[in-house]
């Protein structure tokens, strides 16, 4: 099954389908990658394609050049305009997508400072480069993080999500592995090599497999004991036990074959 999702010339990011994979640059080296309204649409336009497409099967999102993934909210174009606009999916058009079925890996070329480690915070997977810095430092400037702090607060220890949030510093790539905020920490130069074996490691996976893993272990968690958890509803588990891949799996092992995916 070869992607349908048509994906526009977007001016603010770049959107390309490598594969069963689509990779999403943030484009606006010249601001470090902050995101401001229009940027935000285009992020928002191309994840609700992602999610409606069952030939991909998972997104990669990283930032332009070498200096950034991403700042946060591009406050001067806020203050000129007055728009302080985000989708209702959040930051990023993900920070507050719940629904989202499918891997999504940040690629974090540069730093992910505020907004920009709210968009880490909401992907599956991370691989930063060793220069890379992260934080949350809102409140320096009077504010308050908002959405992140609530993401951040169920990823890691809270002694250490308050040390983040509290503070307001930045931190180095290497003390964001340390804290599980990103899986691999990589030379600059390496990253698109880190990425792509990543994406080749899913796709040796049943899409509708990863769907039904994911959906399973974050909806578990909204659960309020482990027993619910076991005893929960999990839709994308009962379509991926009724699909032809579920056939396929089993059938490809006992012919010592690699199993041929059709996502359905």
């Amino acid at each position: 099954m070869s992607p349908s999702s048509e994906f526009p010339a977007f001016e603010f990011i770049r959107a390309d389908v490598r594969g069963h994979a689509l990779y999403l640059t943030i484009d606006r080296p010249e601001v470090r990658n902050a995101l401001h309204p229009p940027a935000h649409r285009e992020l928002s336009s191309a994840l609700d394609a992602f999610e409606a497409d069952d030939a991909l099967h998972c997104a990669v999102i990283t930032g332009a050049g070498e200096k950034a993934f991403c700042t946060g909210s591009d406050l001067k174009y806020r203050a000129a305009t007055g728009d302080a606009f985000i989708p209702e999916s959040g930051f990023g058009g993900l920070a507050e997508r719940y629904g989202l079925s499918k891997p999504v890996i940040a690629a974090v070329n540069g730093d992910a400072i505020g907004g920009g480690l709210e968009i880490v915070l909401a992907c599956d997977l991370a691989i930063a480069v060793e220069t890379a810095r992260f934080g949350l430092p809102e409140p320096r400037v009077g504010l308050a993080a908002s959405g992140g702090l609530h993401r951040l607060a169920r990823q890691i220890p809270m002694k250490h999500a308050m040390d983040i949030a509290l503070s307001g510093r930045l931190f180095p790539a290497a003390e964001a592995q340390a804290k599980g905020l990103v899986n691999q920490v990589v030379p600059a130069g390496a990253l698109t090599q880190a990425v792509d074996a990543l994406v080749e490691a899913l796709s040796l996976c049943a899409p509708l497999a990863l769907r039904a893993t994911k959906q399973m272990m974050l909806a578990g968690l909204d659960q309020p004991t482990l027993a619910a958890a076991f005893g929960g509803d999990y839709p994308a588990y009962h379509a991926m036990l009724r699909s032809q891949d579920a056939l396929e799996g089993p059938l490809a092992f006992s012919q010592k074959r690699k199993p041929r995916w059709q996502g359905r």
